[in-house]
Order: structure tokens, then sequence, then C-alpha cells
């Protein structure tokens, strides 16, 4: 006589929340980090390494790209992902803008604002299915579009303002 079988029970919500918080705390330190006394304004790395022209906004980009990569893999749909892109879409360009652009990065949190939209989704009773890997492909493809372009804008207002400037 055999032994009865176990069903295991399914490992997706444990791996869901330390998929969640580890974006969480990603979002925190690029967008919120640290409190600038006086005000109620708290920054993170994006306004800073946007200081830097051209590499800050590339290095932001792509690091915000590992949280629309996670939440392709959780399942999120495809609209609310393109609104995540563009979240940050809006984020490269605004912040590619020299000096103006790093007021606007600490006032556009586009990590935190894409936490909630994957935290919206986990939240919800209904069945999530998981992302195609040609939707994670895209995904990518254009956070690393959107990025080069915020490069190449950069350097052509450098250019720009050089120009003026002689």
């Amino acid at each position: 006589m055999s032994a009865p079988r176990l069903e295991r029970a399914p490992l997706r919500a444990p791996l869901t929340h330390d998929a969640t918080a580890r974006v969480d705390r990603l979002a925190r330190l690029l967008d919120r980090a640290v409190g600038i006394p006086g005000t109620g304004i708290r920054i993170g790395l994006d306004p800073l390494l946007g200081l830097v022209p051209g590499f800050g906004d590339f290095a932001t980009g792509a690091i915000s790209l590992y949280i629309i990569l996670e939440a392709a893999r959780l399942g999120v749909p495809s609209t609310t992902l393109v609104r995540m892109l563009g979240n940050v879409a809006i984020d490269t360009f605004g912040g590619s803008v020299p000096l103006v652009g790093d007021l606007f990065d600490v006032a556009w949190k586009s990590n935190t604002k894409n936490v909630a939209l994957l935290q919206d989704h986990v939240g919800r009773p209904t069945g999530a299915r998981r992302a195609s890997k040609l939707t994670i492909a895209l995904v990518a493809l254009g956070v690393v579009a959107l990025v080069v372009g915020a490069v190449f804008l950069t350097v052509w207002l450098v250019k720009g303002l050089a120009r003026l400037a002689t």
C-alpha cells in the first residue's frame, strides 16, 4: 500500500510578496530615500544621479527597467506595463533637460508610481497570468530605447547650449 500523496501549496504568494518587497525597496532608494530637512520633500538617487548629464538618466532608466520586468514576470497586464513604461519615459525625458530636469526628477517619482501600479495588480483577488517572454522582451526593448533617446536628447541639448554660449 502506498502512502497518500500530499499536495504542495503553490509558491506564488511568497514569491509575489518577495518580489513586491524588493521593488518597493528599490523605488524607495531611487525616489524617496532621504528627507530634506524643513520641507516635506523626500529625494532618492534618481535626482542625484540625474545631475550627471546623460549617464544619470541612463542609469536610472536602466534601474527602472528592473521594476517593470518584475511586474511583467508577476503577470501585470500589458496595458499596465505600457503605463509603467510611460512613467519611466516621462521621468527619463523630463530628467534629461539640464538643471530643470533635476527639479523635475524630485517631483516626478516614476518608480514609486510603478510600484503602486504593481501592488494594485497584485492586490486584486483575480488570478494573474504570467506575461509572455515576448511581452517582457518588448517592454525591456522599449525602456532601453527610451533611455538611449534620453542620452541623445541630453547630448543634443548640451551641444545646443554650448553653441549659444559661444
